[in-house]
């Protein structure tokens, strides 16, 4: 037998010792952003040219810009040039969604629902529109085009490239249903009106018109402005010769883009897509000037890829192909005929870098190892790109590489001189077959600190969801929050569907006309899973989600009520016929068309199976989700007898990250006390509440 020397013991007891003095975060570095320097920050980083980029620092809490070699890491101090301050224009205070046009000379702008231009230098209005009213909207977006297409713009106008038109929506809600929010707050409290399509109701009339600054007379397009139809987001071409507007029928089965004459309004068909679901707006088109083509994507095919089209609508080829999806061009490199752009090629949970020509050969992948690649910024002439990455266990990077894969040099790490000091959290992904064996879903473990498979650990999932928007990415996550609840002995999930978009439009079709049922009995294949492992306490599932996620977990604790225990619904939809018109209809239909798929997956036609505990929270001001949701789903729990929590945040609308403080805290604490009392059964920290 080998003799073991006294510095062998000495080494192994520093080694445990090490180990076993590693720092556990305090409250103030988990919840309040105190320093650790376990993550630090990245750089900021601009190009300036193929050779050398801007790089921003934060030292010692001080900025400082550097000129950076691109290829050796060499920098100089950046000397700001000094320049002369320009006054900012000043608007008029009733002037809404101001936009500069592209040359700098106007400013154009909405103002009691009419579409105004200001020239700079004179400061001259021209008043395009005159019928805007309660009613009547010109370049100022209706609720539903505001919510659904237009990413929360009220804008609803577009300049040419040129600068000398203005394309418009016009929009008539005279005959829309009105929808009622009343506000408590004073003695007597108020009430504001809005035009809210639901599912089924009347949608608001729209015309498209273009005007030109030296001439105020509106050229509508040639629409029907009776047809039930919606305007997705308009183009123009780069040289400002036409506009292209698509249009989109109620039941949302096909796309027509129409190329405009700006002055005569008459349309031309250049594209069209139909399929038996629902098809997207298109909110990418790519010109490509040299060989008067564009670039469109569309998952027609199942899932969604890049097509070469000439500019008469005829199809020159598809550029990429496969069971993945692409995610966005990031530069098109039209000498060379080649294609910068992203996609979840490799793994549907991380994000990879590419180069394919027009012709779809020569695909490339340019990002590299087991990684997502989250943020690409390629140099002007896309000589080189600078990548940051990551994974569920590796803290992000960021690296120089040149655009045929060649790794060049590592710019920064945010890992920080802690990271090794603390005890952090184990991390690992899993993939759960679901029930009828078609997908295999990707789900992520958070294990407790000092993991015992041998003990029972209460479980916490939370979720977003909704179609197409996924939960689990495989890339690592500096919040420090999820750390302090494994210090704790929660066991933390992430887990998605099979119409999160992993599997394409594929798997998305599924959910068409029965919105809710896959994706819940997707998640419950997931946490039935859990429920076998045996360090779960199956007393102890809870589910958590805001929005669509509070819709998820009001089915969680009705249809799924066997599987899940607990559940936290933020702003729940609880019955689809209450929700918005173009949001719902895409997947569900109408209510008049499909009204045994509405019944099946609301939660209210559940709630007799209801037997854990709940605990919804709504703002009553909710102008999205509104609150009629939450109580119509509590008058049938009570009419049932049953127990549930109910917080009510008064003045407060939709999201909780533009609540108000201190109710955003506060709301945030009552979510901590719901875990402390119902899943870790202990109490909560007094420090939580100070």
């Amino acid at each position: 037998m080998k003799k073991i020397t006294a510095p062998f013991i000495y080494f192994l007891f520093a080694s445990l010792l090490c180990i076993a003095q590693k720092k556990e975060l305090s409250y103030e570095q988990a919840f309040k952003n105190a320093p650790t320097n376990i993550i630090k920050p990245l750089p900021q980083i601009s190009w300036i040219d193929d050779e050398h980029f801007k790089e921003t620092d934060i030292i010692n809490g001080k900025r400082n810009t550097f000129i950076v070699d691109a290829k050796t890491g060499k920098s100089s101090l950046y000397q700001f040039a000094n320049s002369i301050a320009t006054a900012e224009e000043k608007m008029p205070d009733d002037a809404d969604n101001p936009e500069t046009s592209p040359d700098g000379k106007w400013i154009a702008f909405t103002r009691k629902n009419n579409l105004f231009v200001k020239e700079i230098s004179t400061g001259k209005e021209i008043q395009f529109t005159n019928d805007g009213s309660e009613d009547i909207y010109n370049g100022y977006a209706a609720w539903v085009y505001y919510e659904e297409m237009l990413g929360r713009s009220r804008k609803a106008y577009w300049w040419s490239p040129d600068s000398k038109h203005i394309a418009f929506i016009h929009f008539d809600e005279s005959e829309l249903p009105v929808y009622t929010i009343f506000n408590f707050e004073g003695n007597h409290g108020s009430s504001e009106k809005c035009h809210y399509p639901q599912a089924g109701d009347k949608n608001p009339t729209v015309k498209f018109g273009v005007v030109s600054v030296t001439d105020p007379k509106i050229v509508w397009a040639d629409f029907n402005e009776k047809d039930d139809q919606y305007f997705g987001p308009p183009v123009w071409l780069p040289d400002g010769s036409s506009v292209w507007v698509q249009s989109i029928p109620r039941n949302q089965h096909e796309v027509k883009i129409f190329s405009i004459d700006i002055n005569s309004g008459n349309k031309k068909q250049v594209y069209s897509e139909s399929q038996r679901t629902w098809v997207t707006a298109k909110y990418e088109i790519d010109f490509l000037e040299k060989s008067k083509q564009f670039i469109i994507s569309s998952d027609k095919s199942g899932w969604n890829h890049f097509y070469l089209y000439n500019l008469d609508g005829t199809l020159a080829n598809q550029i990429t192909d496969g069971d993945f999806s692409i995610n966005g061009i990031l530069q098109i490199d039209e000498k060379n005929k080649i294609i910068y752009f992203l996609a979840a090629k490799e793994n549907s949970t991380r994000q990879d870098f590419y180069k394919i020509g027009f012709d779809g050969k020569g695909m490339t992948r340019l990002s590299f190892g087991n990684y997502s690649h989250d943020e690409i910024s390629i140099s002007p002439n896309a000589k080189y790109f600078i990548t940051t990455y990551s994974n569920i266990s590796s803290p992000s990077k960021m690296a120089l590489v040149d655009t045929k894969g060649k790794f060049i040099r590592e710019i920064a790490d945010s890992k920080g001189s802690e990271f090794d000091n603390y005890d952090l959290a184990k991390t690992e992904e899993h993939l759960v077959k679901t029930n009828d064996g078609l997908y295999d879903l990707p789900m992520q473990i958070t294990y407790p600190l000092h993991f015992d498979p041998n003990k029972k650990y209460p479980v916490m999932i939370e979720v977003y969801g909704g179609p197409g928007l996924g939960a689990y990415h495989d890339g690592w996550q500096s919040d420090l929050r999820p750390h302090w609840w494994a210090k704790e002995g929660m066991i933390q999930v992430t887990m998605d569907y099979r119409s999160s978009g992993h599997f394409g439009k594929v798997g998305m079709d599924y959910i068409y006309k029965q919105m809710g049922k896959y994706e819940i009995e997707d998640f419950m294949d997931c946490a039935k899973w859990l429920r076998k492992q045996t360090y779960v306490d199956t007393a102890k599932v809870c589910f958590m989600g805001f929005s669509f996620g509070g819709f998820m977990t009001c089915l969680a604790l009705t249809y799924g009520a066997d599987v899940f225990t607990h559940g936290i619904a933020y702003y729940p939809v609880t019955d689809w016929t209450l929700y918005d018109s173009y949001y719902t209809e895409r997947f569900m239909s109408t209510p008049q068309d499909n009204a045994d798929g509405y019944l099946k997956i609301s939660p209210i036609n559940y709630a007799q199976q209801y037997k854990g505990l709940l605990r919804i929270v709504h703002g009553d001001i909710d102008n999205n989700v509104h609150i009629q949701n939450t109580y119509q789903f509590i008058s049938k729990l009570e009419n049932l007898n049953k127990h549930f929590e109910m917080i009510i945040y008064s003045g407060e609308r939709h999201g909780r990250s533009h609540w108000s403080e201190p109710k955003r805290t506060q709301s945030r604490n009552e979510d901590y006390k719901f875990i402390y009392d119902n899943l870790l059964k202990k109490s909560m920290p007094e420090v939580f509440w100070r």
